[in-house]
């Protein structure tokens, strides 16, 4: 019996919970709200409590690595707890750590998120290929070879992000796409070439409060078969509406992974299940 990809798991996640991924972003504010104290000790806390809120309702979670980061080592410690809770407990983990490097360093940071039974093990991880999409040979073949995923930055929803990501690209296979097209089509091809089933391992970031069109996003050619996941970015907190989604994302809504973060941690510990439930519920809707 072959062991799942992640675009198996994503699929099944799909099916059985629906597209919202609930994150888990232990905010300072959000912990002075939750009673916790600002350290790892309460970002501890916070993150298997939203574990625990998740299971059965949703099928993926997203931990924002940084504000573990922050407490040093002991956040690491603690993030290694969360990240096994969650994957212990069915949950789909994508790491959001957005490493980009070359070389030996950018396979240490894949070995670090991807590699089974690393004391930092996900499902998947958020990726940076400003270096160039090449630049991430070894974390892809790490995901191939253990069946995890990668997610790379393309349009991402901050505004600094248009200079760069909209530039044109000036050489080789994309020369006159956009930076950010030019990523999305190298992650096509490469589920073109590797993927076995109707969805991709290996997907990219959209912020749900861009226009795509400014960015050279071709959605059609994401959802072609063998579709490439989408994260979004951007709903709740950040502005963008469930109600979007089928306009925002067209055929590739599909298979796309619909973040919400602070619009339901903000309903704190005793009402954490009951908002992740309404909302997996109103996106369902929407998305159906």
């Amino acid at each position: 019996m072959s062991t799942p990809t992640f675009a198996d798991k994503l699929g099944t996640a799909f099916a059985e919970h629906g597209h919202l991924c609930v994150g888990i972003d232990p905010h300072e504010y959000l912990l002075a709200e939750w009673g916790l104290p600002v350290s790892a000790v309460g970002a501890h806390e916070f993150g298997l409590r939203v574990v625990e809120a998740s299971a059965g309702r949703v099928g993926i979670v997203k931990p924002q690595v940084a504000f573990y980061e922050r407490f040093g080592s002991t956040g690491y410690r603690v993030l290694e707890d969360v990240l096994k809770e969650a994957r212990d407990a069915g949950l789909v983990v994508i790491a959001d750590v957005k490493r980009g490097d070359l070389g030996s360093t950018i396979e240490a940071y894949g070995q670090a998120w991807l590699t089974p039974g690393a004391p930092l093990e996900a499902d998947a991880m958020t990726i940076s290929a400003f270096q160039g999409f090449g630049a991430l040979r070894t974390p892809l073949d790490l995901a191939g070879r253990y069946g995890k995923g990668l997610f790379v930055l393309a349009a991402t929803s901050n505004p600094e992000a248009l200079a760069v990501q909209t530039a044109v690209i000036q050489r080789e296979t994309q020369r006159g796409k956009s930076v950010a097209g030019g990523l999305a089509s190298r992650v096509v091809n490469w589920n073109r070439t590797h993927a076995e089933g109707p969805i991709g391992s290996i997907g990219v970031v959209l912020g749900a409060t861009v226009d795509f069109t400014d960015f050279g996003i071709d959605l059609a050619e994401l959802a072609s078969a063998p579709a490439a996941p989408i994260l979004a970015p951007g709903f709740g907190y950040q502005g963008a509406q469930f109600a979007d989604v089928k306009r925002l994302f067209g055929v590739a809504a599909a298979t796309t992974i619909v973040t919400a973060s602070r619009s339901i941690l903000a309903a704190g510990p005793d009402g954490l299940g009951d908002a992740i439930a309404r909302q997996a519920e109103l996106l369902g809707e929407a998305i159906a």
